[in-house]
Parts: C-alpha cells; structure tokens; sequence
C-alpha cells in the first residue's frame, strides 16, 4: 500500500526493533493494517514476527486518514491509535476487539515503524517518536510525609509532597496517577520562588495506602468523597487559602470547589474540564483477561500531544503501569460517570474566586469544544486553550504549561 512502507520494508524493522524484542514472551497475534484496500498482515508467535496469519483484527481507515496520521505533527485526533477511534469516523478497528486491547502497545509500536520509514527516515526507529526534552529537568527539592485525612466515615492516611515558598499552590493528579505529576513543574524556579507548592495521593493511590481493611478493587470515587478528602487535606496540611489546580477529574473536581467553596481558595485553575463527560468509561482497564499495566498507558498515550517531550512521555505512561487493581477504572468512574455538573456551573460565582479554565488542543476526552461551552455558562470564567498540549498539561510537557500558569499566577498575586 503506496502510503505505508513496503511490506518487506516494515516487516525487517519490527523483526530488529528493539522495542519490539524487549516485549517478547509467550503472546501470539495476527492483525493488519488497511489503507483504502491495500492490507499488509503481522503475525506475532512467542512474541517473534513470524509468516503470514489471518488477521483477528485490523485496522482500517482511508488513505487520507492515514495520510494525518503520518504526517511528522498530525493534526489533533489523528495522532494516535485511541484518539481516532474516538473522533473519527472513518477509522476503525475491525474484528477481536479484545484481541486488540491485549496487545494495544504492539499494534501502536508496529505503527510508529511504519511511520518513521513512510516518513523517509532510515531503521531503526528511536524508541518514542516524540522529540527529546532538549534540556536535564532537576528533581525537585520537596519534602514528603503523612496527614490523616477523613472522608466519609473512614480516615485515610494521605501522603504529600511540598517544595517552594510563598502563596501555596495545591496540585491535584490526574485518574489513576499520584503526585510524582507534578515533579517537573515543582522543579521549576519561576514557580516555586512564589509558591508552596503541594501535591497529595489520593487514597489507594502512590504512596497513599488503602485504608484498613480496604479490598483490593473496592475503590469507586464520587463527588461527595473527593470534594471531603481535598479539604480535609487542606486542613490537615494547614494551607492558607490556597490556589488549586487539577486537570482531567481534578480539573472536574476544581469545578465543584469553585461551587462549593468558593471562599476556601484565592483561585481556581481547572484544566481539561467540562461539566460532564460522556462515554469515556474504560471497562477493559478492569478485565481479568487484560493486563492493565499494559492497556492502560496505551489507552492513556492517546491523549498526549505529539509535540510532548519523550521524557514527559515515559513518565506518565510509567506512572499509570503501577495502579493498583481497579484504581484507574474506579477514578473514571467519577470521571465519566458519577460526574455531572450541568445543573450546577452556571451558578459558581466567580467574584468570590477566580476561576481559569484551561484545555489542551490535543485532548479528544475533555475537548476544547467541551470546556468552552461549560466555560460559556459561568459569568467571570477566563477560558483559554492550550496550543500544543494534550489532556496532561502540567505533565506531559510541564515547561510548555508553565508559560499559560505564570501570567495567571502573576494575576493572582496581583
């Protein structure tokens, strides 16, 4: 197929790629790749590219579907394997949709080879197609220990991290993540030079334990609990009317403080939020037949930028391989589920705190399209897109994020 390498060209690049080989073991998978008719088959044994097999699935779109997809920086929702499965129609995966779950990151690494070679790039393929940090990102200096924190009826023990001085800044992760988020951007002097800056594992989470007697899978988040936990935490902490910020279901939950608490906080900096989400469950990230630690950084990588450093990259999708069972899909729970704030945005009043609202141009979960409208509905909301950014802003590329956070912390502290 004259879009894609030739088939002889890519099957000696996955056959010597490294990537390819450090995942060898005992998986077998026949799946192909179709470009307006013309399909090139893979076929996995004990892990190895072996002969050609009948296909359990494959991956179909038009030529000039693929044609975003392979361009060095696709447009938004072309990018990536989950992105367009969300947002564009002409691309699907037929056949096995469980067989293409299992082995979701093979079907994405098969694909970045035959992109670097369509691209005219010579074998083999660097590990990430996304480009280096360019620069050494320092560890942060923080401080780390334990609060107990109440919520409903159950008292956690919340582990925290802070670094800096000044205003404090409370920094609330993503689903299914914990606070090593916010590493890079604590590294940042022009942030930490003015602010304390906080960052805390939800229970179950990190370094945050379940608590006694907790199943393991028995984690749901709701509304009510997350809201009790984060101002528990404040207290427990002892911050001072703090600056929150969260993105994904923290930047959800940012929302409900602005609502709830509007007083408690100098100013609130919602990223990739609306005020609901639909469809975005993820019951496989919970199937005994799927290796989450697998599925999940892939089903996440969908969401990244493809201008996010590798670095940043490897980072995330490592943090999201070490959930415990169930933590992820429990927090989208939340995220996609429980979550509804249509009855009750409209009616935050941002004159007792000022409210920001962010969205990454690569988000296909919480689009541009989704915040702004929830943005259209609070009187006072700034509202501002994120070129270059996907669903993890203060993650996936922390000094590209920090040039839309400064000026509305210099705001603030104005």
């Amino acid at each position: 197929m004259s879009i894609w390498p030739s088939a002889a060209a890519w099957y000696d690049a996955c056959a010597e790629d490294a990537v390819l080989a450090a995942w060898r073991g005992p998986w077998s998978i026949d799946f192909a790749v179709d470009s307006d008719g013309a399909t090139t088959t893979f076929a996995f044994a004990d892990g190895r590219l072996a002969g050609g097999g009948v296909p359990q699935f494959t991956l179909a779109a038009p030529d000039s579907v693929w044609a975003k997809f392979l361009a060095p920086t696709p447009p938004r929702h072309y990018h990536a394997i989950f992105a367009m499965l969300a947002r564009v129609p002409e691309f699907m995966v037929r056949g096995d949709e469980r067989a293409f779950l299992q082995h979701a990151q093979v079907v994405r690494r098969v694909l970045e080879i035959g992109k670097w070679l369509a691209l005219g790039l010579a074998a083999p393929a660097p590990a990430s197609l996304h480009p280096p940090l360019g620069s050494a990102t320092l560890a942060p200096n923080v401080t780390g220990g334990y609060v107990p924190v109440a919520a409903g009826g159950t008292t956690y023990h919340i582990y925290h991290e802070h670094t800096g001085s000044g205003r404090d800044l409370l920094c609330l992760h993503t689903a299914g993540a914990d606070g090593r988020q916010f590493h890079r951007l604590m590294a940042d002097q022009r942030i930490s030079a003015s602010h304390r800056m906080f960052a805390f594992d939800l229970p179950w989470h990190g370094k945050s334990p379940p608590p006694s007697g907790g199943i393991p899978g028995a984690w749901r988040l709701n509304t009510d609990c997350y809201v009790a936990l984060i101002m528990g935490f404040i207290e427990a902490a002892g911050l001072q009317r703090p600056i929150v910020l969260g993105a994904s279901m923290s930047g959800e939950i940012c929302l409900e403080l602005a609502y709830r608490h509007p007083d408690a906080f100098a100013g609130i900096i919602a990223c990739e939020a609306s005020e609901r989400i639909e469809r975005r469950q993820t019951p496989f990230s919970n199937h005994p037949q799927i290796n989450a630690a697998y599925f999940v950084p892939e089903w996440i990588r969908g969401l990244i930028a493809p201008q996010s450093p590798a670095e940043c990259v490897a980072d995330i999708a490592w943090h999201y391989s070490q959930g415990g069972p169930g933590v992820f899909f429990g927090d989208i729970e939340f995220y996609a589920g429980e979550w509804d704030a249509r009855e009750r945005v409209a009616r935050i009043d941002s004159n007792r705190c000022r409210l920001y609202m962010l969205t990454g141009e690569y988000d296909y979960s919480c689009t541009i399209e989704h915040s702004a409208a929830t943005a259209a509905k609070i009187p006072g909301v700034r509202f501002q897109p994120m070129l270059g950014i996907g669903h993890f802003p203060f993650a996936e590329n922390p000094a590209l994020f920090a040039d839309y956070l400064l000026p509305i912390l210099r705001e603030l502290s104005a």
